[in-house]
């Protein structure tokens, strides 16, 4: 028998909780820079899974330098005449620095896979080749952690038609969002087929419940910290130095200056 469905989450829990994982979050950072690690963290699954919006809530208070998030755009012709994996190779990180992959080299075994943007032969070749690309990321020392946010098609479709709907999401859709709707069967059995092939020991893949998005974000977040031997690093002491003497420095006139108009004044 299925499991009781959990309630869904307050805003004061959800909010409370996200906080304390974020604070997390940056002693995770203040490791990776100290120790000089190396961490990649892919984001995978289907259209509207989700994963935008927990890649927001994991860099929302990271620094950028050291945080940062790659989104590839479709490959260039030069990139197309590449070793599939070589665009992402210049995307990994060195030491001291974290990479959160929004969609990764894993677009092969999906969308591409599909949507017939690959042939057969170089969908399996990917198969073949990413558990050993994967094996050795690992095995130079670089922290792999790959989540597979999994959407029911119910849940998706009314997403879709909520971003159809919002003129701040629209951007969110393409022709190619929607037509998952149709080949939803066939992206099941892509990511059947990409699971068995590379949820490998070195590099698993763990799985994100995500019809709850606030349950999906907390978790996600909470399974990524516990898997990383990170501790908190001391900070540096700092103190606010004393303001010296004014030595006759006098502003310009505003005239000088172009200034922003008072938008908020005619509110």
């Amino acid at each position: 028998m299925a499991g009781k469905k959990a309630a869904k989450l307050t805003r004061e829990v959800y909010e409370r909780e996200l906080l304390r994982l974020q604070t997390e979050l940056v002693k995770l950072q203040e490791w990776v820079r100290a120790e000089g690690a190396r961490l990649v963290v892919v984001f995978e699954g289907r259209d509207a899974a989700g994963k935008g919006g927990t890649i927001k809530r994991v860099a929302e208070h990271l620094n950028p330098r050291v945080a940062r998030i790659a989104a590839l755009p479709t490959p260039t012709e030069r990139e197309r005449t590449q070793w599939y994996f070589q665009r992402y190779v210049e995307h990994l990180p060195a030491a001291g620095e974290i990479v959160l992959f929004d969609r990764s080299w894993y677009n092969r075994a999906g969308v591409e896979h599909v949507m017939g943007f690959c042939t057969k032969e170089e969908h399996q070749l990917f198969l073949r080749q990413c558990p050993i690309f994967e094996r050795m990321l690992v095995e130079d020392g670089i922290l792999l952690r790959k989540y597979w946010f999994s959407v029911s098609d119910t849940e998706q479709q009314e997403r879709f038609r909520r971003r159809l709907e919002d003129p701040l999401r629209q951007w969110k859709l393409s022709p190619m969002d929607l037509e998952s709707i149709t080949r939803w069967e066939a992206y099941s059995r892509a990511k059947d087929e990409m699971l068995v092939h590379t949820d490998i020991t070195e590099a698993p893949w763990f799985v994100v419940e995500s019809d709850d998005k606030r349950r999906a974000r907390l978790n996600m977040i909470a399974h990524l910290l516990g898997s990383v031997p990170y501790h908190e690093v001391p900070p540096q002491v700092l103190r606010l130095p004393p303001r010296p003497p004014s030595t006759g420095y006098e502003r310009p006139p505003r005239d000088l200056q172009t200034y922003v108009p008072d938008h908020t004044a005619g509110l």
